[in-house]
């Protein structure tokens, strides 16, 4: 019986999944954005995902296990050090999925699948959004008292009066 053995064998063999999986998580890691089929990449989210969330404790132990799916040094350096400082932290969700449409040759959905805190563009119109909301409000507020002006003459102590230019 199958129960609870549920997920997108891609067409290959194990060995063959496994392979293409770690290739391409370590291609993630590295260049933080990968573009694939939509199949694929939600197969690399749950293998990269409980990888990437082994970088919160950076013991040897850890290390050693993140080591043991990706068989890459550079990709465990990058993923503990850089990596692991932008995700500390989040509880979850540290890949996201994109759709981009259709490919040409055989109309398969593709998409791109990246790391969430590694996307500028749409941190930056985050924070934009953020500072914009900031500034307004919905509700009315009082003016400010207006700048103050000249005191009115006093009965006891009027003002010289300016002369009157003559001409």
């Amino acid at each position: 019986m199958r129960h609870n053995k549920k997920f997108n064998h891609l067409s290959r063999k194990s060995a063959h999944r496994d392979a293409m999986l770690a290739n391409m998580t370590i291609s993630l890691i590295m260049h933080k954005r990968v573009i694939t089929t939509l199949a694929k990449a939600k197969a690399l989210r749950m293998y990269a995902e409980p990888l990437i969330n082994r970088t919160k404790d950076d013991t040897t132990a850890s290390r050693r296990l993140v080591f043991k799916h990706l068989q890459n040094k550079e990709a465990v350096k990058e993923l503990f050090s850089t990596v692991a400082a932008k995700v500390a932290d989040r509880p979850g969700g540290y890949t996201r999925i994109l759709k981009l449409g259709n490919r040409l040759g055989d109309n398969a959905k593709t998409c791109f699948i990246e790391l969430v805190d590694f996307n500028e563009a749409m941190l930056e119109a985050k924070n934009q959004e953020k500072s914009a909301a900031k500034k307004s409000t919905r509700r009315s507020r009082k003016k400010a008292a207006p700048v103050a002006e000249k005191p009115a003459p006093s009965p006891t102590n009027p003002e010289p009066e300016e002369p009157k230019a003559e001409q």
